[in-house]
């Protein structure tokens, strides 16, 4: 699948940073297009591998702002990506609309630009084009604060509707106890990294072999299809040692006996499982997956098509659901094993009921607390009997 990646806010651009990187690592062929638009200038600066024409500064002419951010208020983000639209939409221009599957939108929800932003352009981009829009979103840890709370369960409603499916990562699932707030971001965005572009960018044309059981982008659009969240499932085997086989590898390969297959089909098979059974980027219940996707990327020798198979029945069965599409990624130049798993369009998410009972009572202690200091500050500046007369 080819995308075009629109990143808005802080959290957006570093993800779109790490993604860019990413791709170039694992010698990917998935990012048509990049960009990232904030209202804070010093956020743009400290991207490493988006390119300078491709950053785009919004709000830097309006006197609340003036290019420093949107103070955490969500409302001002919507509001200057309908105010700087002519700007969004040059950059917009930019993307080779004709030579990409999909857009994906990707925004931190827990703050201002990003949170109230996204969603809007989300929706000006499927109103303007034919491809499907898909979002990133990422909900905040709830040491982010009550603030960064109410933005996310505010913008992750509009986020959803506003894209053809939004794929979900839980801050609090992945940031470390040791971590610092920079270390720690950094490592979740790498996984984040990780998990998009070994889903999307399988089946792309880029010098490695053909796969056996290719996976396309009508198979990932099919799986993201009627819209809903999603949630991402990984695990890596990292035992793998570097193959690169060659002519005379793969002539070998393809002679392996029957216990080098049944031991290759148990790999993969117990990988996928473990992918699936372990941290998604969003805690969501298995069962309530309406479609699954797996890719399994690698070695070709380690590869087996059996385990996969045999996983595909095995998940099929978890989710109660005959969707489930798989596929393998052949990487001769790749010294681990992976395992992607796409759970599409969850209904049991838990860290979603749980984020919007967490801003309903953050909502109510807010409103609280404006009144309470509107109170004392009356008090204040009056004196207790109120009998002076102000000049």
């Amino acid at each position: 699948m080819k995308i075009a990646v629109i990143s808005f806010g802080n959290a957006g651009g570093k993800i779109t940073d790490k993604l860019l990187w990413y791709e170039q690592e694992s010698g990917r062929n998935l990012i048509a297009s990049a960009i990232s638009v904030n209202s804070a200038r010093v956020d743009l600066a400290r991207l490493e591998h988006l390119p300078h024409d491709n950053q785009f500064l919004v709000g830097q002419t309006d006197p609340r702002m003036k290019g420093h951010g949107v103070g955490g208020d969500p409302d001002l983000g919507a509001e200057i990506t309908e105010m700087d639209r002519h700007e969004i939409d040059r950059a917009l221009d930019a993307v080779p609309v004709f030579d990409i599957d999909a857009f994906l939108v990707v925004a931190g929800l827990g703050g201002g630009t990003g949170s109230g932003g996204a969603p809007r352009l989300a929706e000006e981009i499927r109103d303007r084009y034919e491809e499907p829009v898909y979002g990133l979103g990422i909900l905040p840890s709830t040491d982010e604060g009550s603030r960064a709370v109410l933005n996310a369960a505010r913008s992750f409603r509009s986020f959803a509707e506003a894209t053809n499916n939004l794929f979900l990562f839980d801050n609090n699932v992945w940031r470390g106890s040791g971590d610092t707030v920079e270390s720690g971001y950094d490592r979740t965005n790498e996984e984040i990294a990780k998990r998009v572009v070994t889903l999307l960018g399988a089946g792309e044309i880029d010098g490695s072999p053909v796969s056996e059981n290719a996976i396309d982008s009508s198979d990932i659009r099919r799986t993201l299809s009627n819209s809903g969240v999603s949630s991402i499932a990984y695990a890596e085997d990292e035992r793998i040692p570097n193959t690169n086989p060659g002519l005379l590898g793969r002539f070998k390969s393809s002679g392996k006996n029957g216990l080098e297959e049944t031991d290759a089909a148990a790999k993969v098979n117990g990988l996928i499982r473990q992918a699936v059974q372990s941290r998604l980027t969003c805690p969501a219940g298995i069962g309530s997956a309406e479609r699954s996707l797996i890719v399994v990327s690698g070695p070709p020798d380690a590869i087996s098509q059996k385990g996969i198979e045999s996983a595909r029945q095995w998940l099929e069965r978890r989710t109660g659901s005959v969707e489930v599409l798989s596929g393998d990624d052949p990487r001769p130049r790749a010294n681990s094993l992976r395992a992607v798993v796409l759970l599409s369009n969850v209904t049991d998410v838990p860290p979603v009921d749980r984020l919007q009972e967490l801003a309903v009572e953050a909502e109510e202690n807010i409103e609280k607390h404006k009144e309470t200091r509107k109170r004392e500050m009356e008090e204040l500046i009056r004196d207790e009997e109120d009998a002076l007369d102000p000049v």
